[in-house]
């Protein structure tokens, strides 16, 4: 299931849709969403959206051992 998430835009905030197993790095492309054109009032070009993906730090013993026993079950 994907989750929208809103992100920030020169025109205002936007919601995505940010599928599971994104990776950090990934990138996307929103037309029309970036900067506006020189010498055109209607026309943007698009605004690149990269994903950085935050690992949590702060994890009790029983997370740590449920991401350990994740990543044996995903060799």
């Amino acid at each position: 299931m994907a989750e929208k998430s809103p992100f920030d835009t020169l025109n205002g905030k936007v919601k995505l849709k940010v599928k599971p197993e994104t990776q950090n790095g990934s990138k996307i492309k929103l037309r029309g969403k970036g900067f506006p054109v020189y010498k055109s009032k209607s026309e943007y070009g698009d605004l690149y959206i990269t994903y950085m993906v935050q690992i949590p730090v702060d994890l009790t013993d029983r997370q740590r051992e449920l991401f350990s026993e994740l990543s044996k079950s995903h060799k």
